[in-house]
């Protein structure tokens, strides 16, 4: 891809966004295993 190119940018944003909210679906599994420990 063309550096700076939109197609570029809007691909980056979407990777970015997909690494994000996998982080954010792990962290909430996390905090459900620890309130269902007790």
């Amino acid at each position: 891809m063309v550096k700076g190119h939109p197609v570029e940018k809007m691909y980056r944003s979407a990777r970015m966004y997909r690494i994000l909210s996998g982080t954010s679906e792990i962290q909430k599994n996390t905090i459900a295993k620890a309130l269902l420990k007790g």
